[in-house]
């Protein structure tokens, strides 16, 4: 069983900054992040794939990196600047034998149980 922990969520004041990690008990080409804020759809924030080759989605670009430490099958979330508008909570997934990315969440397998980021103004 794939199992992934997400920790390092918190509560920030807008302009701060959180790191996220996301352990997972497996290897995978692709891994990413998503959020989740109250009354709204799920949103991909960032992938990265067995290249490092990252994507990362508009609202975030700039202020927030992904990347990976591949001998420790952990992924991470650096974000910056953040906004009260980033409160959600966030969850790394990973799609283990997709060599590149799937453009759709629902082909990431395996999910988080989820941190929670909030960001006060």
């Amino acid at each position: 069983q794939v199992q992934l922990m997400e920790s390092g969520g918190g509560s920030v004041q807008a302009g701060g900054s959180l790191r996220l990690s996301c352990a997972v008990s497996t290897a995978s080409y692709c891994m990413g992040w998503f959020r989740q804020a109250p009354g709204k759809e799920r949103e991909g924030i960032a992938t990265i794939d067995s290249r490092s080759i990252t994507t990362i989605t508009d609202s975030v670009r700039g202020r927030f990196t992904i990347s990976k430490d591949n001998a420790k099958n952990t992924l991470y979330l650096q974000m910056n600047s953040l906004k009260p508008e980033d409160t959600a909570t966030y969850y790394c997934a990973i799609a283990r034998f997709w060599y590149r990315c799937p453009g759709e969440a629902t082909h990431f397998g395996d999910w988080g149980q989820g941190t929670q980021v909030t960001v006060s103004s």
